[in-house]
């Protein structure tokens, strides 16, 4: 069994790896047996499958009625800040279906389940958050079923919290499972040494594969350089007892290490997982040590594995390959993507894939059992002269066979205002600034201006892919930053006002830097638009289907002005979020920063219906059929995210075709 013990240098197949493999053998047994019993109208993962490709068979809805999709009920979430945190909020979850429950967590980390047919409550579970900074986001959670009767929790919703903890309810009835962990919770914390409030927090969804839960975290940017471990770990899904840890820069120390800490400020992953039940693989992409923008003192471990995918023995941890997607990140362009599993049929032959797209909006083709390129990959010259002290990566690699999502390169013509003065203060300020194209390294003594900038390319929201027709549809960002380092000496004539929105760089020679999207001094972005775009590829010519302008300027404006007056051009919004893809040919995709749902045709990518919402939906949709009714719903959450505005209530809203009769 090759594909099982690959990665395993010679002399550590043991008596408990051998245990371990004889456990994932079963655990994939089961998984298989589970799945048979499962129906293709289920949505049983974050990603719709294990793999990510936010597919769905079910195909009621269709391009020649989905104009006829109405709400079909609505659920509000009565989370309730707490006013002297001021938390930054986001609701950003995927739900599960299974069976004939949805099951989704609040942005506080309660646990809900609703009835798939009418959104009624069925059970909640309050995950009661502890002090821990101010952030509130929760993406998703996981399902599992054991193989062997349970005296509890058969069946169990697993989270992980922005407080760090790992939780696991029964499904049937939202009570903790008293056999994981203690009471139903493992403290996330233990082996990671001091760690303050806030800085370390999990907001994916956890990945389970060959019975175990596969966790990352997220490690605040920036504000230290002894930050803690970006450990990845995996505990026993029965029990919460701790498997595996891959702590990059100590990969042969045990999971529990002996001086009880892991790697302190090692890269994390923090963005959603990817596996492969059959190989025995789980896909995790990665970030960096901080700080984002000096790398002098990162380890050649963290080096090596940075700005990557990694593919992971689910058994024991061990890397079996990686392959880096940015060389000396010296621009937050952490792979913030899910790892995307295909069957990749080209020629009539059939290669077992991953796709991985990027901030930087390259898209890399690789092959899943060994990671080698399937596309063509070329390392080009990078810009050099950087900051003092720290070095500039000679090249870097470019997906040259695969479309990119960066956009064009900029240029002073392309510097654009919605006057004629902010106009000429935005080329004022990009001729003062260092710009030599892709990946301008951070420069002392004047600005530099990166794009797209640290929120894409394509972010979190990952791309979703037809299997069928091997098209693959992405949202993406085409917004710059305009970056400035702040010496120290410069710091100490700021105001204590000033000086905290400065992003520290703790480590560095520097006191901070000065970080934003490249805007004019009335708010409005210095480059031309569009800004946001959806983008459909075909797989098999690896050229682009069609490219649109996505949103309209609704909700954005001068001076963080809501306007809703539409611009005379296609503007394309701040994106944030996925979309989902259908059998019938439908792209459902709320993810704009102009609040609405809409469904595409996927061949054109022309908008056959849209919805207004209350708020952005900047998540991923999900779609299922009811066992019920045998009616399709379209569900999505709705509430944006408080860095671009107040919440305005916080809501799961599902569409459908009107039932029979009505």
């Amino acid at each position: 069994m090759p594909r099982l013990t690959a990665g395993l240098q010679t002399g550590e197949i043991t008596m408990h790896s051998t245990k371990r493999l004889l456990a994932g053998l079963l655990g994939m047994v089961a998984a298989i047996a589970v799945c048979a019993q499962s129906t293709e109208g289920e949505w049983p993962n974050f990603g719709g499958t294990a793999g990510g490709t936010r597919y769905s068979a079910v195909a009621q809805i269709t391009p020649e009625n989905v104009s006829q999709l109405k709400p079909a009920w609505t659920y509000e979430l009565d989370v309730e800040p707490d006013p002297a945190a001021k938390p930054y909020v986001a609701f950003e979850a995927t739900p599960l279906m299974l069976g004939d429950t949805v099951y989704f967590c609040a942005p506080n980390n309660s646990l809900v389940a609703l009835d798939a047919e009418t959104g009624q409550l069925r059970w909640k579970f309050q995950s009661n958050l502890r002090k821990w900074g101010s952030f509130r986001a929760c993406r998703g959670v996981a399902y599992y079923r054991a193989a062997a009767a349970q005296t509890d929790c058969q069946e169990r919703i697993v989270t992980a919290t922005v407080d760090a903890r790992l939780i696991a309810v029964g499904a049937k009835d939202g009570r903790p499972c008293e056999g994981f962990g203690v009471h139903g919770i493992v403290d996330l914390l233990a082996g990671m040494g001091p760690v303050k409030p806030g800085v370390y927090s999990v907001t994916s969804a956890p990945t389970i594969v060959r019975n175990v839960i596969v966790i990352g975290g997220s490690v605040l940017d920036n504000g230290q350089a002894d930050n803690p471990s970006g450990v990845i770990r995996a505990f026993d899904a029965i029990t919460g007892k701790l498997a595996w840890a891959w702590d990059l820069d100590r990969p042969s120390v045990p999971a529990s290490p002996a001086d009880g800490a892991y790697s302190r400020n090692t890269p994390n992953g923090w963005a959603p997982f990817s596996a492969d039940e059959a190989a025995g693989l789980v896909f995790v992409p990665t970030g960096n040590s901080n700080p984002d923008y000096f790398g002098a003192h990162r380890t050649p471990e963290s080096e090596r594995y940075s700005s990557s995918v990694v593919a992971l023995d689910a058994i024991s941890g061990a890397v079996r390959w990686s392959f880096q997607t940015v060389h000396h990140d010296l621009w937050d362009y952490d792979v913030a993507s899910q790892p995307v599993l295909i069957d990749w049929k080209v020629q009539g032959t059939s290669t077992p894939a991953l796709i991985q797209a990027t901030k930087r909006g390259e898209i890399f083709v690789l092959d899943r059992r060994d990671g080698s390129t399937l596309t063509k990959v070329v390392e080009k010259p990078a810009p050099q002269g950087g900051a003092p002290g720290d070095r500039t990566a000679a090249t870097q690699p470019f997906s040259v066979e695969m479309p990119s999502l960066a956009g064009p390169d900029l240029t002073e013509a392309d510097m654009w205002g919605i006057t004629p003065l902010d106009q000429l203060w935005c080329r004022i300020q990009f001729r003062k600034a260092r710009y030599d194209g892709p990946m301008t390294p951070p420069t002392p003594g004047r600005a530099w201006i990166y794009s797209p900038g640290w929120m894409g390319g394509n972010d979190w929201g990952s791309v979703s892919v037809d299997e069928e027709r091997q098209v693959l549809v992405a949202v993406s960002m085409r917004m710059a930053n305009y970056d400035r380092f702040v010496t120290n000496d410069e710091a100490k004539d700021m105001s204590a006002a000033a000086r905290r929105g400065i992003t520290p760089q703790s480590g560095s020679p520097y006191f901070g830097v000065i970080t934003d999207y490249f805007h004019s001094a009335l708010g409005m972005p210095c480059q031309r638009p569009p800004y946001g775009m959806i983008s459909a590829i075909d797989l098999r010519t690896r050229t682009l289907l069609w490219s649109h302008p996505f949103g309209t300027a609704r909700h954005a404006g001068p001076l963080a002005l809501h306007v809703r007056i539409p611009f005379p051009i296609p503007m394309g919004a701040v994106t944030m979020g996925g979309n989902l893809v259908t059998k019938s040919g439908l792209i459902f995709v709320g993810a704009a920063l102009d609040q609405y749902l809409r469904a595409l045709d996927i061949t054109t990518g022309r908008q056959l219906w849209s919805t207004e919402l209350s708020a952005a939906a900047f998540a991923t949709p999900m779609t299922y059929q009811s066992p019920s009714s045998g009616r399709q719903f379209v569900v999505v959450a709705v509430g944006g995210n408080s860095h671009f505005g107040p919440n305005e209530g916080l809501y799961l809203q599902a569409y459908a075709l009107p039932a029979p009769g009505r």
